[in-house]
């Protein structure tokens, strides 16, 4: 008898019904923490998951990933930002796109959503040498001639994801007031309003700190986790204040408690490679050095 009894136990603790985080786990709540999101879909098994950590030093130089090529990105747009339960996301028109940088074609943008921690704490998905940064924001791509995201995920490589990562800053971030005073409006699920008019590129860093990036094939973090994402992450933060950060920690999951912890633990790497851009720029030097040593080795000889 008390064998059974210990025995329902562990299946009402393990999880069962919907996905969630590892901060929404409780015996109370059943739900699929991370990891048991197979018993969500069987892709979040795969061998080739996301997010992961980036060894830097193993990273391998591409001279394919030159610059991204952002168009459209300046343009405004009055988006719904909405609490889907799970973090907040917002619909982006298809007009603005991405292109070159090692991919193999146009990818639209559809919508993005950010991941964070506690009050400002870790947050990030990605991790950078094993440093967790306090948030992250996916801007979600699909390739151009695909009319929705389901599709594309059947493709390979469907779907493209910029990645950004946030840092403590000492001042607020002006550019993002309009989604930090939307939130308060949306703290509980399936909770939506219009956004004051904004654009994706003044969510960004600045084009010309987009240079540093890193690039590997992965997967959805979230179920069902399918492995048809080509990502870019890229190095430079975004800078936000504390308070700016503690704003997200204000929403609420369906149940009522702190959306807080809103981020997948790092995957295996398993067989994959992350590559890295940067490596025109180094060639290029290298051959500035090398060229003016040459020059200096045949210069006359005044004696």
């Amino acid at each position: 008898m008390f064998f059974i009894l210990l025995t329902s136990l562990w299946t009402l603790c393990t999880g069962a019904g919907d996905w969630c985080y590892q901060s929404q786990f409780t015996c109370e709540q059943q739900c699929n923490a991370p990891e048991k999101w197979d018993h969500a879909s069987s892709d979040c098994m795969g061998l080739a998951q996301s997010p992961i950590n980036i060894v830097t030093r193993r990273t391998v130089p591409d001279e394919r990933l030159t610059p991204l090529k952002f168009r459209n990105y300046q343009e405004t747009f009055r988006g719904v930002i909405k609490n889907n339960g799970h973090s907040v996301q917002v619909a982006v028109p298809h007009h603005a796109t991405i292109s070159g940088g090692g991919l193999s074609t146009e990818y639209k943008a559809v919508q993005f959503h950010l991941h964070w921690g506690k009050n400002g704490g870790p947050g990030s998905e990605h991790t950078i040498d094993g440093d967790q940064y306090p948030m992250e924001m996916h801007i979600v791509h699909m390739k151009h001639h695909y009319t929705d995201l389901k599709t594309a995920l059947l493709d390979k490589e469907g779907v493209a994801v910029l990645g950004f990562f946030y840092e403590r800053s000492r001042s607020a971030n002006r550019k993002y007031d309009a989604i930090i005073s939307s939130l308060q409006n949306i703290r509980a699920t399936n909770r939506n309003v219009s956004l004051l008019p904004i654009s994706l590129e003044q969510l960004m860093p600045l084009q010309q700190n987009l240079t540093s990036y890193y690039r590997y094939k992965g997967s959805l973090t979230t179920p069902g986790c399918t492995e048809s994402v080509i990502w870019t992450v890229f190095e430079n933060p975004i800078p936000m204040s504390i308070e700016q950060l503690q704003a997200f920690s204000e929403l609420k999951f369906k149940d009522g408690k702190a959306m807080v912890g809103t981020f997948r633990p790092v995957q295996p790497l398993n067989s994959r490679v992350v590559y890295r851009s940067g490596v025109v720029t180094i060639v290029s030097s290298a051959i500035l050095l090398l060229a003016a040593v040459a020059a200096s080795l045949t210069l006359p000889n005044p004696n």
